[in-house]
């Protein structure tokens, strides 16, 4: 569950009229600080992205999917079920707690230094090249 800290600062952002994704780095923040910090950890800063993503489309921000042909088909029907559940009325269903505390003992044996400033910037540099120039 997100702090409530950055749900304000998340909807403070889409108040003010920045784009989902803006709204969604709050998330992605958060979820690299609680990697650094040694509250679980991360096989690659893309996973740890992938993290905050996903916790920002559950907590109701209206980021859509990727399209197809963008990440993997398990990935992208992942992110359209969080889309579809943040997007519902009420949260719905209860969450599994024994699939949760699993997915969390796996994620605590995982190396922390994937949210290092080197690790991140490297991250960063390899997805400005993929993407077009000006």
């Amino acid at each position: 569950m997100p702090e409530k800290e950055t749900m304000d600062r998340a909807e403070e952002d889409l108040q003010e009229g920045k784009s989902p994704s803006t709204a969604a780095g709050e998330f992605v923040r958060e979820e690299i600080e609680h990697v650094r910090e040694g509250k679980h950890g991360a096989r690659s800063p893309k996973q740890a992205i992938a993290i905050g993503l996903s916790k920002a489309r559950r907590a109701g921000v209206p980021l859509e999917p990727p399209s197809e042909g963008k990440t993997r088909e398990e990935a992208r029907q992942k992110a359209e079920k969080d889309f579809e559940r943040g997007q519902g009325d009420a949260q719905a269903g209860e969450e599994n707690t024994a699939r949760s505390r699993a997915h969390e003992k796996v994620l605590k044996k995982e190396p922390k230094s994937t949210a290092s400033h080197a690790a991140l910037s490297r991250q960063a540099k390899s997805a400005a090249r993929r993407r077009k120039s000006a």
